[in-house]
C-alpha cells in the first residue's frame, strides 16, 4: 500500500522500516534534514514482544480493555526500556478534543482521564498514544523543540483535533505550522474504513473521500486538516499501513468480527531527548 502522499513510507534514520518488531522507530528525518543531534525519537509499536495473553497478545498497552494490570505495566516498561524513557505520559482517550499539557518533569508514570492529544517541551517524556484503528498523529517542531502525540478516530476528524492541537502549539510554544513535522500512523486505511450510516456520522465535506463502496480515505482528510492548519506538504508523512489489513497490529474492527469481540492497544510514542527547550 501507498505510504505519505507522495508515494514514499516513513523512515528511520538508518533507513529501516522495521526493526526487532517495531516499525518506524528513530529521530524524524524529513527531506534530507539531519537531526543527528537526537532531538527527538519515536515509534510506532507493532503488538509483538510484550506480555499480555490472547485476545491481547500480547503488547498491549491499554489498561481499560480488561488486560491484566500487571501485564499491561510490564508492556509500557519494555516500551520505556525499548525507547530509553524513564516515564510515559498516556491518557484515557474519549474521542474528544481535549488537549493536555504536560509543562513539568515527571518523577514517574502518568495516565491522565479525558483527553486525546498530549504535548509537551520537557525532554525524557514519552507522550504515548493507545490506538486499535485510529489514526496516531505524532507532531514535532525542531524550531521551538515541543512535540505532540494526537489520538484521532473519525469522532476526532469531525470535530478537527489535529487543527486544535496546531494551533494550541502556537500558543503554547510559539510554533508555527510552516515549522511543524508530522507523522500518521498505522490506522484504518480506505482500502477497509466502510461508513453504511456516512450520512449521519460524517459532515458532507469528507464525502469527496468515499469510493463506491462507502470506505473513506481518512488518511487524505487528516492531509487536508494539517495542511489548512498551514502544514507544509513536504512535512507531512502517513505511514499507508492499514491496522485491520496488517495482523502486526491490534484491530479493533478485526476483533469485532470475532467471537470474544475484544482486543489490545497499539503503541504511538514520541519524546524529546537532550536538554529542556529554552522556549518557556
Amino acid at each position: 500500500m501507498p505510504g505519505s502522499s507522495g508515494g514514499q513510507s516513513v523512515k528511520s534514520k538508518t533507513g529501516r522500516e522495521s526493526l526487532d518488531g517495531w516499525v518506524m522507530a528513530g529521530e524524524l528525518l524529513f527531506l534530507g534534514e539531519d537531526f543527528s543531534d537526537s532531538l527527538c525519537r519515536y515509534a510506532f509499536f507493532q503488538r509483538y514482544g510484550g506480555a499480555s495473553q490472547p485476545p491481547y497478545a500480547s503488547l498491549n498497552v491499554s489498561l481499560s480493555v480488561g488486560d491484566h494490570a500487571e501485564k499491561v505495566l510490564e508492556n509500557r516498561n519494555r516500551i520505556k526500556e525499548r525507547l530509553g524513557l524513564a516515564s510515559l505520559l498516556s491518557s484515557r482517550q474519549v474521542h474528544g478534543d481535549r488537549v493536555y499539557c504536560q509543562r513539568g518533569a515527571l518523577a514517574e508514570d502518568l495516565e491522565v482521564d479525558g483527553y486525546d492529544a498530549l504535548m509537551t517541551n520537557v525532554s525524557g517524556i514519552g507522550l504515548m498514544i493507545q490506538h486499535a484503528d485510529c489514526q496516531p498523529v505524532l507532531l514535532y517542531d525542531p524550531v521551538v523543540r515541543a512535540v505532540a502525540a494526537v489520538h484521532c478516530g473519525w469522532r476526532g476528524s469531525v470535530i478537527n483535533i489535529l487543527g486544535r492541537v496546531v494551533r494550541q502549539m502556537q500558543r503554547e510554544y510559539d510554533s508555527f505550522p510552516e515549522n511543524i513535522r508530522a507523522l500518521v500512523g498505522p490506522s484504518l486505511g480506505p482500502c477497509c474504513a466502510e461508513f453504511r450510516q456516512y450520512t449521519t456520522e460524517l459532515p458532507e465535506a469528507f464525502w469527496a473521500e468515499k469510493d463506491e463502496n462507502s470506505h473513506f480515505n481518512f488518511w487524505q482528510i487528516t492531509s487536508k486538516q494539517l495542511l489548512s492548519s498551514g502544514l507544509l506538504p513536504a512535512h507531512l508523512r502517513i505511514s499507508g499501513i492499514c491496522t485491520l489489513c496488517s495482523k502486526a497490529y491490534f484491530s479493533y474492527r478485526r476483533a469485532a468480527g470475532t467471537a470474544q469481540g475484544i482486543t489490545g492497544r497499539n503503541a504511538a510514542v514520541i519524546c524529546l531527548l537532550g536538554g529542556r527547550s529554552v522556549n518557556t
